[in-house]
């Protein structure tokens, strides 16, 4: 882990620091009294050596352990459910390590510690064969519980959340709950008017409360802003969502950029990632933000009347099953399909048709603030691919050479022998133009994504059928836009969506 940026920051030593001091003896303790002078780098090489022994195992090895592997997959990687055999999820508990969270985490570097038997709790039928733990332990709890879908459960140490064993993504329940979900949000598509036309109504309302909520859903409609839930106080991230902005996250410009009515948004949000975001909006939006900010202090909430449980049942009210997730999942599905409709144009390469989906993507992770820090490798990578396109450039110049002698050539002989050349050279020239024009677009698309995550909206914000429905109207395999394991887990759309099917 030393090659981490994160192992640098101070957070991340004083925490890791403070947790293995309470895994020292007494004379550990005395001896070692700060972090500046212990010296890692034995361990991590030990740990960089065994990875590297890894990958030197002869092909007989590897085949071993790989059967190992799948022994173990068919021994705890399925379950019946309902009569059918279905796969699990990820069946092995997280080893112990160091925790890293994302953005500024303000418990990075602590200690997750090994989850044992005693801290697992087993759900099953009461007919069914418990699971036997480990010899010399014992299950925390076997419950019972039909309500729910997962089958193991344990709370992990560093935020006390719980953490599941769930079904796998490609499981029939899964698909059927995948389905539901895109179902509500298409759902929206017919009411949103209607509900837009609601919230711009409150925010002339006599009630502080109605203009606050209205406010709110505006930002969670046109910023695609997650609603935002109560944490536990504590060294927890001073992470929020809408209903719990304060006034310090927003900034009012009557004019910015050329435009009017200007909000800079600027937070922490899931997973410690920033929000900013500077956005124009409808000038009673920006006249009620003035008003929801008058005489209060920076640490002062913004919309002070409003409560994630409120906004939550006022959802409910408007449409059945409507949550803040829900517009995101609309309004996600909604640019991807706007977006695809606007780029793709059905004489371009198959190629250039993948940038153009992965740039529609990009709107939507945007969109949603989907963001990652740009690779370590991305560098390295980039020169690589330079190379090649560099060494295609020359290749691609020669085969115009090539083909200008042939050409020159075929004019002096004139026969079928010297033709069929020229066309030889034609085709070779016309197959390195394409492979050059791949790498390019390559090298543009992995430019454009390094700090966006493409996959989280991709597998949970976009409606698959909507790609589904792309692939087959513009001829792009699916394997382009989906890998093995996402076409398993969304072939109920594969198969369901035909290609003028729209959200």
């Amino acid at each position: 882990m030393l090659d981490h940026e994160c192992t640098t920051r101070e957070v991340f030593r004083n925490n890791f620091f403070s947790d293995w001091r309470k895994e020292m003896t007494a004379e550990e303790r005395r001896a070692i009294e700060s972090l500046d002078k212990c010296d890692f780098t034995e361990i991590h090489r030990h740990f960089v050596t065994k990875a590297a022994a890894r990958k030197a195992l002869p092909k007989e090895e590897r085949q071993k352990l790989r059967e190992e592997a799948e022994k173990r997959q068919q021994e705890f990687g399925y379950c019946m459910l309902d009569g059918h055999r279905e796969k699990i999820g990820n069946f092995k508990t997280e080893p112990p390590g160091l925790f890293r969270g994302r953005g500024d985490h303000p418990r990075m570097g602590m200690l997750k510690r090994r989850v044992m038997p005693e801290d697992v709790t087993i759900n099953c039928s009461r007919d069914s064969k418990i699971p036997e733990p480990p010899a010399g332990h014992r299950w925390k709890e076997v419950r019972f519980d039909h309500t729910v879908t997962w089958l193991a459960s344990w709370t992990e140490n560093i935020r006390n959340s719980t953490k599941y064993i769930m079904l796998n993504p490609s499981s029939r329940l899964k698909g059927e709950n995948d389905w539901q979900k895109y179902e509500v949000a298409r759902r929206l598509q017919g009411a949103v008017g209607q509900i837009r036309a609601q919230y711009r109504a409150d925010w002339t309302s006599r009630e502080m409360r109605k203009r606050q909520r209205a406010v709110a859903l505006y930002f969670i409609d046109r910023l695609a802003l997650r609603a935002g839930n109560e944490k536990e106080e504590g060294r927890t991230a001073d992470t929020v969502g809408c209903c719990s902005l304060r006034v310090e996250h927003v900034r009012l410009h009557p004019e910015a950029d050329g435009c009017r009515h200007v909000v800079e948004l600027d937070f922490l949000g899931k997973d410690c990632i920033r929000y900013y975001n500077k956005v124009p909006v409808e000038k009673p939006v920006y006249r009620n933000l003035q008003l929801f900010m008058e005489n209060k202090d920076p640490s002062d909430a913004l919309f002070d009347r409003l409560t994630t449980a409120s906004l939550n049942r006022h959802l409910q009210d408007l449409m059945d099953g409507l949550t803040a997730k829900v517009f995101r999942t609309y309004n996600a599905s909604i640019t991807l399909q706007g977006r695809l409709r606007v780029l793709t144009r059905a004489e371009d390469s198959v190629a250039a048709k993948v940038l153009s989906y992965n740039r529609a993507n990009r709107a939507v992770a945007v969109l949603c603030n989907h963001q990652r820090a740009t690779p370590k490798t991305f560098e390295r990578s980039m020169q690589n691919l330079q190379s090649k396109i560099k060494a295609k450039q020359q290749q691609v110049a020669e085969a115009q050479e090539e083909l200008g002698k042939a050409k020159a050539d075929h004019a002096c002989r004139g026969d079928s022998r010297s033709k069929s050349f020229v066309r030889k050279r034609e085709r070779l020239l016309q197959r390195r133009e394409e492979q050059l024009l791949r790498l390019s677009i390559q090298a543009t698309d992995k430019e454009e994504s390094k700090q966006v995550a493409l996959g989280t909206a991709k597998l949970h914000y976009l409606d698959p059928r909507i790609s589904a429905a792309w692939c087959k109207r513009f001829e792009v395999p699916v394997e382009k836009i989906y890998n093995k394991t996402q076409r398993e887990k969304f072939a109920w759309a594969l198969a369901m969506a035909s290609e003028d099917f729209e959200f």
